[in-house]
């Protein structure tokens, strides 16, 4: 079985260590005899959403926010087509925001996002930064919903996310979407209403840096789990020794958390 990832735009959305996700999906996929086909795309080359199994889009700044939300909005149909066709998508921080309906700067200028999923971000006065716990939604942790193409729940093992946030940036959530989960100790989308990232059908979207999936090995697996439900009706992931990933992420836990 072959696992086709694609990171888009890896020279210009890499900030704090996003390359990593990809390092993480790739070894995860390989120690279960699954062949990961990395595809890196940058500006203006070519795509095919729907061979995709995992779309990766990290963090970057503003002003590559905006060029990239340009050379994205020529292939908005062929991205919307596939992201309601099940596409699992893994979206950080600016990555995060081009997929919403706008990001307004400091001075009132609007940077238009994609639109495709309803979520909106208006810069702050600070930035938010430091480290997060984040509590899972139990909506996010069960596939079996009416809005995800897949057909039941995954069981994860560990129930909360760890990672670093560094962002000036609010985000705020509309209609059809889910928060990721509740802020423990951290700011999360906007530091106001304790919520942290976004889920729409098989699409994340999170403030979470670090990188996020080496710490959240059972994270990481939901995206694998749901790539491969999207082709197949039924999978089930081999077990891994997770045990050294799984004490780095409790003692962020018992850290922050004490």
């Amino acid at each position: 079985m072959k696992m086709n990832i694609c990171h888009l735009y890896p020279d210009l959305l890499d900030l704090y260590g996003d390359r990593g996700n990809i390092l993480a999906l790739a070894a995860r996929c390989r120690w279960r005899g699954i062949e990961p086909v990395i595809q890196h795309t940058s500006l203006g080359e070519d795509l095919d959403f729907m061979g995709m199994d995992i779309l990766f889009l990290g963090g970057g700044s503003d002003r590559e926010q905006g060029l990239l939300v340009q050379d994205l909005m020529r292939r908005e149909k062929e991205l919307r087509s596939a992201i309601e066709n099940g596409l699992v998508v893994l979206s950080i921080c600016g990555g995060y925001q081009m997929l919403g309906r706008y990001y307004q700067m400091a001075n009132g200028e609007k940077i238009q996002g994609l639109g495709i999923i309803d979520i909106w971000t208006i810069a702050g006065e600070k930035r938010l930064i430091g480290n997060v716990v984040v509590e899972l939604n139990e909506r996010v942790q069960n596939v079996n919903s009416d809005q995800i193409v897949a057909p039941r729940a995954t069981g994860l093992k560990l129930k909360t996310l760890v990672g670093f946030e560094n962002h000036s940036g609010k985000t705020y959530l509309g209609e059809g979407v889910m928060p990721l989960g509740k802020v423990l100790f951290g700011h999360g989308n906007n530091g106001d209403d304790r919520e942290e990232g976004v889920r729409y059908r098989n699409v994340f979207g999170t403030y979470l840096h670090g990188p996020l999936l080496p710490k959240n090995p059972h994270f990481a697996d939901l995206l694998l789990t749901l790539a491969i439900l999207r082709r197949e009706s039924e999978t089930t992931l081999k077990e891994l020794d997770d045990s050294l990933e799984e004490l780095a992420h409790e003692a962020m836990l018992k850290r922050l958390l004490k």
